[in-house]
Parts: C-alpha cells; structure tokens; sequence
C-alpha cells in the first residue's frame, strides 16, 4: 500500500513539474530556434565563397568606373584620339586651313605666335636685310614662341601647319618641333604657298623629331573650302576615333 502511495506522489510531481515548464515557455513569448527557421526569421549564413565583392560593396562605390580598363583599373579606357593642329601664319592664310581641320575633326587648335611679331618690313623677301630673309638664311636660327602647348603628351596625331618661306618652313617651326617630345606621335604636315609645293620642308622638320610617325607633307590653298580640305584629311586613313 505503502509503495502505491509512493508511486502517485512521484506523478503528481511530475506532472507539476512540467506544466510548471510549460507555463514559463508560454510567459516568455518566445518561439523556438526551430520554430524562427521555419517562419524564416533566423537568417542563414551564406557560404564564403557566396559572398562576392561585388554582392557586398555599395553599387555607388562598388561600380566599375567607366574610364577604367577591366583588365586593368590602372589604366584608363581609350576615350578616342585625341588631335592637335597647330599652326603659324603671318598673314592668316595658312590660319584659315588649320581652322577647318579643326573644325572638321573636332580637333583642339593652337597657334604658334612669335614672341617678336612679324612686321610688314619683316616679311619684304625682297630685302636682303629682312628680318625673314637673316632667319631663312641661317638654318641654326631659332625665333623665340610666345607661350606653348598644355599637355602635348595627351595628344595622338599632331597637324603641323605653316607657310613656305624660301621653299622651308620658316624657323619658327623648327623651334615648335624641336621644343616637345613626338615620340609615339603621328605627325601630319601641310602648307600653304603662292606656287612651292612642300618640297623638302617636312622631311627637313622631321628630322629635328625623333620617334615620331611623320606622313607625306601636303600642299593646300588658303582659298580652299573646308569641304576640300577635309577630303584631303579623311584620305590621310587614320583613324580619328569617335
């Protein structure tokens, strides 16, 4: 009898014992790790291997920039050739060639001033004393140029424009070509005239470079149309980019 007793007070202890656990699971409010993965509460830890760069960088940052080589990121993306026509004219003729090879190319452009202008007696062929004549006539002679080019190495092809003094490009030129690097460069020369054709000119320019891609010089008139002139360019087959 007395083991009986026993065994219904072990039950009912028992039996208190878990409701008392239950009732304090209820009071907590909170549901189980099981039950949060199943209503999909707990986050899961993806594997390593899953979690990219690029999944977890700010798209804002995180982008590839557009001048940047994929290959590469340090180097910059080829933004199209960039052109230079540069230019001297005492008296705006060859200016107004170069103006349309700019303007048809889109092209930066830049003048080669003297630091001493040129006057009218300057320019007399006609005197021997002349200013133009003493330069023409020393092949040593460099005229000083007021101001230079910002950054010619960005450029890519260069046009090098100038009237024919003497059958040469006049000296001024020679101090224009010889005072920057041209290296990797495609230069193309043109001039402008009364009769002379290029002659020697360019090949005597180019031999003050070194390293540079120099094409056959052109002859161009300074009543020509930019539509004429243009036909000339767009036959050089360079490419000139976008």
């Amino acid at each position: 009898m007395m083991k009986k007793v026993i065994t219904v007070l072990i039950s009912l202890l028992m039996i208190l014992s878990l409701a008392a656990c239950g009732n304090s699971a209820s009071q907590t409010g909170q549901p189980s790790t099981e039950e949060k993965l199943e209503a999909g509460t707990v986050d899961r830890e993806e594997p390593a291997e899953n979690n990219t760069d690029a999944e977890n960088t700010d798209t804002s940052e995180g982008k590839t920039n557009e001048l940047e080589n994929p290959e590469n990121p340090d180097i910059p993306k080829e933004q199209g050739t960039k052109v230079l026509v540069a230019y001297f004219s005492a008296t705006n003729t060859t200016e107004g060639v170069a103006e349309h090879i700019a303007n048809g190319l889109s092209a930066d452009i830049y003048e080669i001033v003297p630091e001493e202008p040129y006057t009218d007696a300057d320019l007399n062929y006609n005197d021997n004393n002349s200013r133009t004549t003493i330069e023409m006539n020393d092949p040593d002679a460099r005229p000083a140029i007021s101001g230079s080019v910002e950054d010619m190495e960005q450029y890519d092809i260069v046009f090098i424009g100038f009237p024919i003094w003497w059958g040469e490009a006049p000296r001024i030129v020679s101090t224009f070509v010889e005072s920057y690097d041209f290296s990797g460069k495609t230069i193309v020369p043109f001039c402008t005239s009364g009769g002379s054709g290029v002659g020697s000119s360019a090949t005597n320019l180019e031999q003050l470079t070194d390293g540079a891609d120099w094409l056959p010089g052109k002859r161009l008139n300074g009543s020509d149309s930019q539509d004429a002139v243009m036909e000339w360019v767009n036959g050089l087959g360079l490419d000139f980019g976008e």
